[in-house]
């Protein structure tokens, strides 16, 4: 549908207040009466590309940028970054490899956001397929849905050509039998005292990016909370908490515990906190505000702390980024014409 004249004016009003300049539709001078000879004198937008995410997608950042670079989609190449990780046996928070649930099955969670087509897709709680991204994204381009779960994604992934394979390594299986073995000292399982550190993740890979011309895509994939409750489903493959993206102003994406995240729809939050203004880091500390205010006392400390960790991603669409987490220490991974590499995170409350 062309823009309309009231349209263009009512965007461009936000974007200018925002510090943002439109990118314009191919035919917008014609719809304004411009012929080719003389055409809008509003530029298109000009910005840089940059990638951010999770520290554990240090290499996938450069994947992705140089996938932008050589012309591909921000959301195909956000997701060829995460599929380093997903496909990673070694890495036992997402996908191939993850930690299991309760009963040692694998599920999975992941949702996709597009910038410039508005378009969303997510699964949760997926078994047998290794690149949840990508089933994601298959939901939004081929499907009038935006999310699909349990079985119901399995059996969508697998007519949609993907291989389903067993995705418990022989690493994740132990550390399941450890954890299980230690859950009652009574039942008829040896506990070994030589593996007493018992694995928990709720490890997540979130990844954002923005091309030069300024479009926006977003990707968020997980294993999900170790030994979990069969069915549980964290942030992941919620729209607007595991990641959010607006074309318009930039893209938000968290890991951590996805149960504090979603009671405060914590991605759009940060995306909105940016809209009004706020620096990526400044809207993700905000946010972080929030969760404290939001968490229930069953989960503070006696210092009136969370017991939990919370970590936010984020970039705007002129290529400013940042990132911001409960308790300091945090990093997380940065790809633009500098290369990939690690930046500090702002922190609420020093460890």
């Amino acid at each position: 549908m062309p823009l309309s004249r009231r349209d263009f004016l009512e965007r461009s009003a936000a974007l200018a207040a925002a510090g943002f300049v439109p990118r314009l539709p191919d035919d917008f001078g014609q719809e304004l009466g411009h012929t080719a000879s003389a055409p809008a004198t509003i530029p298109e937008f000009r910005g840089r590309p940059l990638v951010v995410s999770s520290s554990n997608g240090i290499k996938g950042v450069k994947v992705a940028y140089d996938k932008m670079l050589a012309g591909e989609d921000p959301l195909d190449a956000a997701i060829a970054g995460v599929n380093l990780v997903e496909l990673d046996p070694t890495d036992q928070s997402v996908g191939l490899g993850g930690l299991p649930n309760e009963e040692g099955v694998v599920q999975l969670d992941a949702s996709c956001m597009h910038g410039p087509t508005r378009r969303a897709g997510s699964v949760a709680a997926i078994e047998g397929i290794a690149t949840p991204s990508l089933v994601a994204k298959a939901v939004m381009d081929y499907t009038d849905h935006v999310m699909l779960v349990g079985a119901g994604a399995t059996k969508f992934a697998k007519a949609m050509g993907f291989k389903e394979q067993n995705l418990l390594t022989e690493q994740s299986r132990q550390d399941w039998m450890r954890w299980k073995s230690r859950l009652n000292a009574n039942d008829a399982w040896l506990n070994h005292d030589e593996d007493i550190k018992i694995k928990f993740t709720t490890g997540t890979i979130n990844m954002n990016a923005v091309n030069g011309a300024g479009d926006i895509g977003s990707v968020t994939t997980t294993s999900g909370m170790a030994w979990k409750v069969p069915g549980r489903i964290g942030d992941s493959p919620v729209i607007g908490a595991g990641q959010y993206c607006d074309n318009l102003v930039g893209a938000a994406g968290s890991t951590g515990r996805g149960e504090a995240n979603i009671k405060t729809c914590a991605s759009f939050l940060i995306v909105e906190f940016m809209r009004q203004g706020l620096t990526p880091e400044a809207a993700c500390l905000k946010t972080l505000e929030r969760v404290v205010a939001m968490t229930e006392a069953r989960l503070m400390g006696p210092n009136g702390r969370p017991k939990f960790d919370l970590e936010f991603y984020a970039l705007t669409k002129d290529g400013r980024f940042g990132g911001a987490t409960l308790y300091s220490g945090g990093k997380f991974a940065v790809c633009d014409e500098k290369g990939a590499r690690l930046e500090e995170m702002a922190y609420l409350f020093r460890r």
